[in-house]
């Protein structure tokens, strides 16, 4: 039986590599789409019309996530595995020049809340299967690194994000749940809405090592850390 995951913010980037190369191993993907337009996804289910399946999702929106899952529920009695990938970036202005708060709260709302909705919604069918939780994080969201001087909305959300999951770990690791919190690195994404021109790696590139992080099993399960690209540990 082919083990089921779900992926977030999967329309490009690092979610659609991840969808792709879990794909080639024979994973069956749910892949969360956000944005219809955008054909990468959907010349991808021509190739793999059985494997993957294509299902509207904004993290943003509680009702957005409950019907990703009952959809979800349609093919598949169980999901083995949870990436929350979807994310946002965007910079809110200065301390000095004032912040635009509008798009503090977004930026908390998709980054930190989404991985939240995703739990809540598809625990139910995740009770079933290998209970492996997924989170894309950042350095930007390590208390003890920072080194920023601006982009609070991002860096704030981040940390948030890192704290709900150290939550949920409390929570859910005692019932058999594994986790995973992955600093991709300094990625050529489209998180601000484009293409970044400047960065080290590609996302398929950070996509295969932290799908060699996500199905490991070798991993110590009883710590929550945050590991990178290059397999080191970030505190957090």
């Amino acid at each position: 039986m082919n083990k089921v995951a779900v992926v977030t913010g999967a329309d490009r980037g690092v979610g659609f590599s991840i969808c792709k190369q879990l794909l080639e191993q024979g994973w069956m993907v749910f892949a969360g789409q956000f944005m219809p337009e955008w054909l990468d996804l959907h010349k991808l289910e021509t190739k793999y019309p059985d494997m993957l399946k294509l299902v509207s999702l904004d993290v943003g929106s509680l009702e957005s996530v409950k019907k990703a899952a009952q959809e979800a529920a349609k093919y598949a009695d169980h999901v083995d595995m949870l990436v929350s990938n979807a994310g946002i970036f965007t910079v809110e202005g200065n301390i000095e020049k004032g912040l635009d708060y509008s798009v503090t709260n977004n930026l908390f709302n998709v980054n930190a809340l989404g991985g939240i909705r995703m739990v809540e919604c598809f625990l139910p069918l995740m009770e079933v299967g290998m209970k492996r939780l997924c989170f894309i994080s950042s350095e930007a969201g390590s208390i003890q690194a920072s080194e920023r001087k601006d982009t609070y909305g991002y860096c704030m959300s981040k940390a948030a994000l890192n704290m709900a999951v150290k939550i949920m770990f409390n929570d859910l690791h005692p019932r058999g749940y594994t986790f995973r919190l992955y600093h991709p690195g300094w990625v050529r994404s489209y998180m601000s809405g484009k293409k970044a021109t400047e960065g080290e790696l590609e996302p398929e590139e950070t996509a295969s090592s932290a799908i060699k992080l996500f199905t490991k099993n070798d991993h110590d399960e009883e710590r929550l850390v945050m590991i990178d690209n290059r397999g080191n540990e970030w505190p957090f």
